[in-house]
């Protein structure tokens, strides 16, 4: 019998290697069809109306001129469960939605909605930890002697780091296209969430579980803010039920930049005791920092060198006006890698000391099962980057106005599969078919399950027809955490696993052997070790009858084989040239080295890995919320001032994934997050060791860079 185990180097036909994505084509000519691109017959389209004000009650909301404007149909008035007009607590909550028979009457019919306020002033400063309201949370941890530590020392390191605030800025806004047909809602939405979205969306609709029906082919981005399907969800079923017609609410681009989600800011005052042959003897924090009106959660520092003996941090959470937080990337760990790894780089520079060497040297603290990981990573992206021919000591870069620098950092994620389901039939003719619940944001997920499957049955790709994007197939969870991929290609190997053992114990007879001396491999089964008795695949399921075989695979699958583990470690650097003129930084060279145990598609995981270095960068170098602290407005809600990185801002990005027994038998562990959590110290690093002098916060903006010139006195 064929076993659940991931199949052997030899028995891997497309495990391992470069695959197009299987959905490309259909991407690249338009044929790919997302939420905005549903067009049902008699669709109706509604639009938000938001609070300018980011602290204020709603008083009254008159809606009788614009029930007068051509094309309306209805609105929907925001009320708490009393009935009552709710508080807003950040510029751009809504307050009512419009529907119209066109985009262009909503908008019209928005303009002629009368809503009274009463406004208070906002809270909005978060990087001064006095500015905290009553409801601040605040949280401290400690271990070892935090006295003997610093004792121990021989240099007493003290840096200031932060990040701002960032919003989630999906290439395609959250909405979803909703209709009623009979007693069931059928939703097209953008999300991250297709199995779990009905669950989201139940209440506000006013629709049973049972009876809503979920559609997503495409979509995209996420990034962990498309988990559920939010108050406009629930609107729009709402505006379907009301008008008997399907409606589209899609959030236009400022929307989705105010109140689709946003990362939390963190700042800290960081202490570092060092001993001169570079030890680490102590670590303290003080950090601080905002989830707008949520819980601040402390970024887990101190981050991967965990196992420093003496270490304390307090965390103060600021409850400010602004929206709420969402899930990016690797929740806290960017945070957490600037708090840490920028003190490091601080250190090293103060001792002297190459900063590779430094890190290497204090590998002994972080978990011993990843020391010696860490250490060949850094290796690894040194030799890249080309670190010993480059490096130079912290400042020490000539007189003229253009300063290089290198900088590092390391990190860590889980990666584990996430709960999955999924069904495999193989069919008399010799055509196979999958289901599965999951969604594909455009990572490849198509092309992992299609090649899992393939390579279990020993098929080419195209002879595998699979459909996901459906809650009416098996469940598979959420998009998060980097989970996706461990659970979808185990539960897909497992179900045509036992597709397989049912097709190979009606061959087994004819060919004279035990169905457990059999295998599928290059279109045929075959007795194992011996070739020549064998029978064609379609002969093969031909001896099925009339019946197809069908089998429901899961994660974690029956037997508790283990496809998926978690638990990666990866090492980024980025080589930088700095403009003391102008406080331009420019990114000549960036390098990622990653372990994420059994690599299935090469080119997929690749890049995943050039998507989250650039992501990094762009976080590092542009993005911020900008908001005005009188108002609480966003200033830069578009994509013009809320800046991304374009393609000649990103300089050379180089990859390499650990291959190998050690790290493939960890099984699947996903790439989507480990990819992203490096850059922004990476890159601050780097800009310090260019000019001589730490840029304290992120985005490393001209301005910011200027401003530290200035008072480090190199300017």
């Amino acid at each position: 019998m064929a076993k659940t185990a991931w199949p052997s180097p030899d028995r891997r036909k497309h495990i391992g290697s470069r695959l197009n994505r299987l959905d490309g084509p259909a991407k690249a000519t338009g044929a790919a069809k997302y939420a905005y691109d549903m067009q049902p017959d008699n669709l109706a389209h509604a639009k938000l109306l938001q609070c300018p004000h980011a602290s204020a009650t709603v008083v009254n909301v008159d809606l009788s001129d614009a029930e007068k404007m051509p094309g309306y149909l209805g609105a929907i008035v925001v009320k708490d469960r009393k009935g009552e007009y709710p508080k807003i607590s950040y510029a751009g909550d809504y307050v009512a939605t419009i529907c119209c028979e066109t985009e262009e009457q909503v908008m019209d019919a928005l303009t002629k909605v009368k809503v009274e306020y009463d406004v208070a002033e906002p809270l909005m400063d978060d990087r001064n930890p006095e500015n905290k309201s009553g409801r601040a949370q605040t949280k401290t941890s400690t271990g070892g002697n935090m006295e003997a530590g610093f004792a121990e020392a021989d240099e007493l390191i003290e840096g200031y780091y932060g990040l701002a605030v960032i919003t989630h800025c999906c290439l395609e806004s959250h909405g979803q296209v909703t209709e009623m047909k009979g007693e069931e809602l059928h939703v097209v939405p953008s999300t991250q969430n297709v199995s779990g979205y009905a669950g989201t969306i139940a209440k506000d609709s006013g629709v049973a579980v049972s009876n809503i029906k979920v559609d997503c082919q495409y979509m995209g981005g996420g990034f962990g803010s498309k988990f559920v399907a939010d108050k406009w969800g629930g609107i729009g079923a709402q505006l379907s039920k009301m008008t008997g017609r399907p409606v589209k609410l899609m959030l236009e681009r400022d929307q989705e930049i105010k109140i689709a989600g946003h990362r939390p800011s963190a700042f800290a005052n960081v202490r570092l005791g060092v001993k001169k042959d570079g030890t680490i003897t102590a670590y303290e924090a003080d950090a601080w920092g905002s989830g707008g009106q949520q819980r601040f959660r402390v970024p887990p520092i101190p981050y991967v060198f965990t196992k420093i003996p003496n270490w304390s941090y307090t965390g103060q959470g600021i409850t400010t006006n602004r929206g709420l937080p969402r899930a990016w990337r690797g929740p806290n760990h960017p945070q957490a890698a600037l708090l840490t790894m920028c003190a490091f780089s601080d250190a090293a520079a103060r001792l002297e000391m190459d900063e590779v060497e430094f890190f290497k040297h204090n590998l002994q603290f972080v978990d011993p099962d990843m020391a010696d990981l860490y250490a060949e990573e850094i290796d690894k992206c040194a030799e890249m980057i080309g670190w010993k021919d480059k490096v130079t000591k912290r400042g020490a870069n000539g007189d003229g106005p253009l300063k290089r620098g290198l900088g590092m950092s390391i990190h860590t994620w889980g990666g584990k599969g996430h709960p999955s389901g999924c069904a495999v039939s193989i069919n008399p003719d010799g055509s196979v078919a999958a289901k599965m619940g999951t969604q594909d944001l455009g990572t490849g997920t198509r092309t992992i399950i299609s090649l899992v499957i393939a390579d279990t049955l020993g098929l080419d790709l195209e002879d595998v027809s699979l459909e996901i994007g459906q809650n009416a197939f098996p469940a598979s969870g959420a998009s998060g955490g980097s989970s996706t991929v461990g659970g979808v290609s185990s539960s897909s190997r497992d179900a045509s696993t036992q597709a397989l053992n049912a097709l190979l114990d009606k061959v087994a007879p004819e060919l004279g052997v035990t169905a457990d001396k059999l295998e599928a491999w290059d279109g045929k089964i075959q007795e194992i070790g011996n070739e020549s008795n064998s029978m064609p695949w379609k002969e093969a399921c031909s001896l099925l009858g009339g019946m197809s075989i069908t089998k429901n695979g899961s994660n974690p699958t029956a037997d508790k084989t283990a496809l998926t583990t978690g638990g990666v470690g990866g090492c980024q650097m980025a080589d930088v040239t700095v403009d003391t003129e102008t406080g331009q930084v420019y990114i000549n060279e960036y390098v990622s080295v990653q372990d994420i145990g059994l690599v299935l598609d090469e080119k997929t995981a690749e890049s995943q890995m050039y998507g989250g270095a650039i992501m990094g960068i762009t976080y590092a170098l542009f993005e911020e919320g900008v908001y005005d602290n009188k108002t609480g407005a966003m200033l830069n809600p578009d994509m013009e001032f809320y800046r991304l990185a374009g393609l000649g801002d990103i300089g050379e990005i180089k990859t390499h994934l650990m291959r190998g027994p050690k790290y493939e038998d960890k099984g699947v562990i996903g790439i989507g997050e480990p990819a992203v959590l490096s850059p922004g110290a990476a890159i601050s690093n780097a800009v310090a060791n260019a000019i001589g002098v730490r840029v304290p916060e992120l985005p490393l903006t001209p301005d910011r860079v200027l401003n530290a010139l200035g008072k480090g006195g190199v300017a």
